[in-house]
């Protein structure tokens, strides 16, 4: 039996406001690819969606679009076996599978966890595919409780009690083989920036014996490939979205898993590298080194995050960026040299100079000496500021006596509606 291992395809996700519709559809594409034409020959009997098919609850048209293309071009040449993950609606994604043909299997429903999807493999290999939807856990604490008795409020308590309802229905069946598609975190793997965190009262991992007695378990949640510890005798495998979602994947090779499992024995693994639509670059530099190095050439088509180390920010910093980086999505301005301004004693800062304060909240904010013009603009606010102050307490202090305001009879007037001017 070989399956095709995969998760977290965020259907609908955008990239700091950036839509990312093509690029999954490219990577989805190579996927079918992959299935139709599979890289050594040997014909993969089911792909596994290990959860977070979309990216939202409610995606748009065209990503529910893309994956109706997807499913209907996969299921022409093998089995797929969907779950849903914690970025999807489990009522929405599940929609119609009691109507899909036996080669779409959605498996949405709490109560389908023990009703395997059984298979065999073209050398003869009996499997069953048990689906564990994304388990929120004040939900699943009390559909998954034995006896009445509620489960514990933890993601431990509710992945356990849902294996082991799997491992009851597998009991009886003698020979056959057995594949979990989960959706949870399991302790000892890494997660990155993109990642929704699915904590419960700060907890949020699961261990990874808690799939012992399953041959495989196909992960999804993380989005990084990976193989977290786990019980004798089972392979557990992360394989990672297919896509990069934030900088903080930009050196993680993308994946999907082939999964080879044999009549006895561990669980064959093997993974198969989808090439991005876009590298992605993160590029730290004066904006003239950042525009003239010609090492950063290779990054002029990436999706680039940017940090400008100019110690005054320049003049109109993303227009010029992106004249060499059409992709730039973040930019930063952080100096290298940043100004040190002595200690000025405990001196109240009402009553310090004015012209000091302008010339240390510029310096603070720009990271650069004032100048001459910026201290003189600053100095007439300040000053407009305080003459305005003056002028609204001698306008409370007459409401309160009934006495004409200083300067009332020298070019101040008021409004009707009690308004301080200048006549």
């Amino acid at each position: 039996m070989r399956l095709l291992h995969t998760s977290d395809w965020h259907l609908g996700r955008t990239l700091h406001g950036v839509s990312l519709h093509e690029a999954q559809s490219a990577v989805l594409d190579r996927i079918c690819e992959l299935v139709e034409d599979p890289p050594d020959g040997v014909p993969i009997d089911a792909v596994i969606v290990a959860g977070d098919v979309y990216d939202r609850g409610v995606p748009p048209v065209e990503s529910v679009q893309l994956f109706e293309w997807t499913l209907s071009r996969l299921s022409q040449v093998t089995t797929v076996v969907v779950t849903s993950g914690n970025h999807d609606s489990a009522i929405r994604l599940g929609y119609g599978a009691g109507l899909f043909r036996d080669r779409i299997r959605m498996i949405t429903d709490i109560s389908m966890i023990d009703l395997p999807v059984l298979l065999h493999g073209s050398d003869g290999v009996p499997v069953a595919i048990y689906g564990i939807p994304y388990l929120d856990v004040d939900h699943a604490r009390s559909a998954l409780a034995h006896g009445g008795e509620i489960l514990p409020r933890s993601h431990q308590a509710v992945v356990g009690a849902a294996c082991d309802r799997v491992r009851e229905d597998l009991a009886g069946r003698p020979g056959v083989r057995s594949v979990v598609v989960a959706h949870a975190f399991v302790a000892g793997a890494e997660p990155s920036d993109s990642e929704r965190s699915i904590a419960v009262g700060g907890v949020d991992r699961v261990a990874g014996t808690v799939f012992k007695g399953i041959d495989y378990a196909a992960l999804g949640h993380l989005h990084g490939p990976q193989a977290p510890e786990c019980a004798d005798g089972s392979v557990v495998r992360y394989c990672g979205s297919p896509l990069r979602y934030s900088f903080s994947e930009q050196d993680q090779s993308k994946v999907v898993l082939l999964v080879d499992l044999p009549a006895e024995g561990p669980a064959a693994v093997t993974p198969v590298a989808i090439d991005q639509p876009r590298p992605m670059a993160t590029l730290r530099g004066t904006l003239d080194e950042l525009l003239g190095d010609p090492a950063l050439a290779r990054h002029e088509e990436s999706w680039v995050r940017v940090t400008v180390t100019d110690r005054a920010r320049p003049d109109s910093l993303m227009d010029r960026l992106t004249s060499r980086f059409a992709h730039v999505l973040q930019v930063f301005h952080q100096p290298d040299e940043r100004i040190e301004r002595g200690v000025r004693g405990t001196t109240a800062v009402t009553e310090r100079d004015p012209r000091e304060l302008g010339s240390d909240f510029i310096a603070y904010v720009t990271k650069a000496e004032a100048s001459d013009g910026e201290i003189g603009c600053f100095v007439a606010g300040y000053e407009a500021a305080v003459t305005a102050q003056a002028l609204a307490e001698a306008q409370e202090r007459q409401e309160r006596t009934g006495t004409s305001a200083p300067g009332e009879h020298s070019g101040i007037r008021r409004s009707r509606a009690g308004a301080v001017g200048v006549a």
